[in-house]
């Protein structure tokens, strides 16, 4: 739903803010104040061609915004491919138009081009009167609204054929992969063979190269290390008798107490633990020895790690950071190559695992085609009676339904094509929507197809400009009435010229042309209930409003608001 639209120099418009409310806007006003101006500005800010001419005289630039406010998960993912944030619900359009014939659009402050402000534009707004963005007149929208308003019997089925539709999908492009180019997929098996036996033939296992660096490290500082133990052994048990050795001495000092400790047996603590000492330094030079004696450094071992680890690293580099990475690419590799080895069987099973869903898809979808010419007819009646309360009795509409005769070129949709026809006049063919010239005789058509489409439209937004032209009474308040039924369920803004329109708003605007004496200005503003009598008066008399253009302005009133009570 729109809420806001700031206008700001743009042709008769110096600054504008109006605040758009739910349910039917009719805009009003004399010719030539300014109406079709905030049409034109909706539709720049929707992302539609404009032309510079439209930038207000004597100024550089022109700037139109639209605030949103949307519930559409479509929308949101949309959004989410774009980039462009988005939170509770609404949406900021806007663009600069500049005399340098550059553009600035932005959605929700994201700068974006023209072609991103038009797909999310008219998924938000509908205008009828000017073919652009009449998503109507988008024929691949049709097969969506018959289904919508075929309701739970389409729906039913057509969830039906989506399951299919995916598998079939699926199993199509799981084919597709298997059954590719012969000579492509001998070389795929051919190079997943060469890497297989490659990570097989160096046999990794898992933390290897970690404890081979640790043993690379010990073996290229072994003659440090000998030289320590030898050193180390020395210095602790190899003095003999001379007294160079840590054990001599410790074991002299443990003679000298207990010699003395019968005069002083506070010695005796002492003694007992450099007893203990003399056991433990015992230990360690006997298990040094052992090490001194052993020496069992293989001066070869050095050369087969070095080996082994640039096979490592080789296997590493080419198929993984790390050995456990290698070892998966060697799974997932054996998986793909089984695959292939066994891909003409499985083409096979997946050829004729085809061919019974695109049995069930045509029977599916036949359902489907039934099911839409039924609703096609109903739909059909409902809108040709429509037109004809809208003073179109001779028009024809027509829901054309074609099936796809190669029974097998599945779409979402299923087989068929659908397209919504019209003949507004005896004796003229059926055409598409599209190729209807008059203005205000497509604005009634498309009210008519809106009007029993508007449950299940989901186009919050609507816009009717011209749909007043060659109508008046018993016509024009049909035209109102259906106007005020759509509201119910969509936004809808309308300019109009006739009374029996502008008597059933819920929020009257009111387009106006000033002067300042220098300047041309066009201002908005939304009328009260006595402003509302004023203006419906002057549409009935012109400029000589008299009492009776009142009263019927009153009466005009009191039964719209009868009306919007059923």
């Amino acid at each position: 739903m729109l809420l806001q639209l700031d206008i700001q120099n743009i042709a008769l418009i110096d600054k504008i803010s109006l605040e758009i409310a739910p349910g039917l806007n009719v805009l009003t006003g004399e010719t030539g104040a300014g109406k079709s101006i905030l049409i034109d500005s909706i539709n720049a800010v929707l992302g539609e061609r404009v032309n510079r001419d439209i930038i207000r005289n004597g100024k550089e630039k022109a700037f139109i915004e639209a605030v949103f406010e949307y519930d559409s998960t479509y929308i949101n993912e949309i959004l989410d491919e774009l980039g462009i944030e988005h939170e509770d619900g609404s949406l900021i359009l806007s663009r600069e138009i500049s005399l340098s014939g550059k553009n600035a659009c932005r959605i929700n402050g994201r700068l974006v081009n023209v072609s991103v402000l038009k797909q999310v534009g008219q998924l938000l707004l509908d205008i009828h009167g000017q073919h652009d963005n009449q998503s109507l007149l988008k024929t691949e929208s049709h097969i969506e609204l018959l289904d919508a308003f075929g309701g739970e019997a389409i729906q039913k089925v057509k969830s039906e054929y989506h399951s299919l539709f995916e598998e079939y999908k699926s199993i199509k492009s799981k084919l597709k992969g298997i059954v590719g180019d012969k000579g492509e997929i001998e070389r795929r098996m051919d190079m997943l063979k060469f890497q297989i036996d490659e990570i097989k033939n160096a046999k990794l296992k898992e933390g290897e190269d970690e404890e081979l660096l640790k043993r690379r490290q010990l073996l290229a500082n072994s003659e440090k290390i000998m030289n320590s133990i030898h050193s180390s052994y020395e210095l602790l048990s190899d003095g003999g008798n001379t007294g160079n050795s840590a054990l001599y001495n410790i074991n002299k000092a443990l003679s000298e107490l207990t010699a003395v400790q019968k005069y002083d047996e506070g010695l005796i603590p002492l003694s007992e633990k450099l007893e203990s000492v003399v056991y433990q330094l015992e230990d360690i030079c006997e298990e040094l020895r052992a090490r001194r004696d052993e020496d069992d450094f293989d001066p070869n071992e050095l050369s087969v790690i070095e080996e082994r680890l640039d096979i490592i690293t080789r296997v590493k580099r080419k198929y993984g950071s790390g050995i456990l990475e290698a070892l998966d690419f060697l799974k997932k590799s054996q998986i793909e190559y089984d695959e292939l080895l066994q891909s003409e069987s499985l083409a096979e099973d997946l050829k004729k695992q085809l061919v019974s869903i695109i049995k069930k898809l045509q029977e599916i979808a036949a359902k489907l085609h039934s099911q839409r010419e039924k609703a096609a007819l109903v739909l059909e009646s409902n809108i040709t009676a429509e037109l004809e309360n809208l003073e179109m009795k001779n028009a024809r509409f027509k829901v054309n339904i074609v099936i796809d005769e190669a029974k097998n070129n599945f779409t979402k949709n299923g087989l068929d094509n659908v397209e919504f026809l019209i003949s507004s006049n005896v004796g003229e063919p059926l055409k598409p929507l599209s190729k209807i010239a008059s203005g205000g005789e497509m604005s009634r058509i498309m009210l008519a197809i809106k009007t029993i489409l508007a449950n299940v439209d989901e186009i919050p937004t609507l816009i009717f400009d011209e749909i007043d032209t060659g109508i008046s009474g018993k016509a024009a308040q049909k035209v109102g009435e259906k106007l005020s039924y759509i509201s119910r369920t969509h936004q809808v803004i309308c300019v109009t010229h006739l009374s029996q329109l502008a008597c059933m708003a819920d929020n009257h605007l009111y387009i106006e042309k000033n002067s300042n004496g220098e300047n041309t200005y066009t201002t908005v503003r939304i009328l009260d209930k006595k402003g509302r009598i004023q203006e419906i008066a002057r549409i009935i008399g012109g400029s000589d409003i008299t009492s009776i253009a009142y009263k019927h302005a009153e009466e005009l009133l009191l039964a719209a608001e009868n009306f919007k009570k059923k």
